[in-house]
């Protein structure tokens, strides 16, 4: 009896997750790693930052997700390298090898070579950042009840969310919907109506990925929420406290990055052409110039697609570059492989209740019907029937009276 080939997969998120599961019933063994023992659904951590629901409901422990399927393993470790010639991972703790390779352990922030901002702009990547930006958030309201000076009390109210793509966009409108519903009824010194909210965007204009119109219609929905928008704004420098535009400064209690990402240092240890975003440029099958039972998925990698250009990071992609490479892997395919083509089913991004913009296919959408959309589709990629229901109920719940159950801080400022 021959023994069984072994894949090794890094990182749980979309398409680590997919992939592993996608060698079900195959005559493979299969080996997950990641640093943390859970998937996160990215897609709504801002919606954890901004106390609308618990880490517990868009999380779920990779184990739980394999109980059943006998060919995998999953390991708790950080890899430190991996060794091409060898087909050999380091790891924190060990080492392991591999016929096959997939990597897909994500992004970062980045800071576009300022590094030092980070301490007093935190990005929205993991439970972690997103607690401690929840904490931060609710903090700024406690502390300005506290204060009795007008100017600390208006920097304390201040936010600022720096980045407007998806992600900046919806955080930037759930601390303006925090602000003016959720909270407006707890303080006796304070208004938080009063709240400013500042989105910063370096780019023209907001969601720059989506039609103009859509673009548009989702800066008009933040305006009539409070929601400042400065477009074709670059921030030049930042601190605990304030950030610099040019020739004008915004005094902020809390600022946010949602600018840029960052690829994993681990793929420099390829020593593969890595491009600025340090993303690998694969093969048009997605493996790794020169190493052909090497793959590299998801926000990890730099993909051209002839019709829809660079793909970005997002989860899409990633689960559809996932059921490519274990097809080719599966079929034992090292000669004329097919190359990966993406089927793009849409995009969308919300602002708020009610209010969200969607394009799939020809067809474009803009609020309540594509905040449904929206809705709908993110419940749908929730992993277990657990999570989807208390996801549902929670925003049943908000919709109907306007106030989040979450909003704890749970740690010491």
């Amino acid at each position: 009896m021959s023994k069984k080939e072994k894949v090794v997969i890094v990182g749980g998120g979309f398409g680590g997750l997919t992939a592993a599961k996608r060698f079900k019933n195959t005559d493979f063994d299969v080996l997950v790693i990641d640093r943390t023992n859970h998937h996160l659904f990215q897609p709504l951590l801002y919606q954890v930052a901004t106390a609308a629901l618990s880490p517990a409901d868009i999380a779920v422990p990779i184990r739980a997700v394999f109980k059943d399927q006998e060919n995998v393993t999953v390991l708790m470790d950080e890899v430190k390298s991996v060794d091409k010639t060898a087909k050999k991972l380091k790891l924190s703790s060990s080492s392991v090898d591999f016929d096959y390779l997939i990597l897909a352990p994500g992004a970062r922030h980045s800071y576009f070579g300022n590094p030092e901002w980070e301490k007093n702009a935190p990005g929205l990547k993991t439970v972690e950042d997103a607690l401690q930006i929840r904490e931060k958030i609710l903090l700024a309201f406690e502390r300005a009840e506290l204060t009795t000076d007008p100017e600390e009390r208006k920097t304390l109210m201040t936010f600022v969310v720096i980045g407007g793509g998806p992600t900046g966009v919806e955080m930037a409108g759930a601390i303006a919907e925090m602000a003016r519903k959720d909270l407006k009824d707890d303080f006796r010194r304070i208004n938080t109506s009063d709240t400013r909210i500042f989105l910063i965007e370096a780019a023209p204009g907001i969601l720059s990925s989506y039609p103009d119109d859509l673009s548009f219609r989702a800066k008009e929905d933040l305006s009539e929420m409070g929601v400042t928008v400065l477009s074709g704004r670059k921030v030049t420098s930042l601190n605990d406290g304030a950030v610099m535009l040019d020739n004008e400064k915004i005094h902020a209690g809390t600022i946010i990055w949602a600018a840029g990402n960052q690829a994993s240092p681990l793929l420099q240890s390829l020593d593969v052409p890595l491009d600025r975003a340090g993303r690998v440029f694969v093969e048009p099958d997605l493996s790794i110039p020169g190493s052909p039972d090497i793959f590299v998925i998801g926000d990890s990698a730099f993909f051209k697609d002839e019709k829809e250009g660079v793909l970005p990071g997002i989860a899409t992609v990633a689960i559809q570059q996932a059921r490519h490479v274990v097809s080719l892997i599966d079929n034992n395919k090292k000669q004329n492989r097919k190359p990966f083509v993406y089927r793009n089913k849409g995009s969308m991004a919300t602002i708020g209740r009610a209010k969200a913009i969607a394009v799939v296919g020809n067809l474009k959408f803009s609020g309540v019907i594509a905040w449904l959309l929206w809705s709908f589709i993110h419940v749908l990629y929730l992993i277990g029937f657990r999570n989807r229901f208390k996801v549902m109920a929670e925003w049943v719940w908000y919709y109907l009276s306007f106030r989040h159950s979450v909003r704890l801080i749970t740690r010491n400022g």
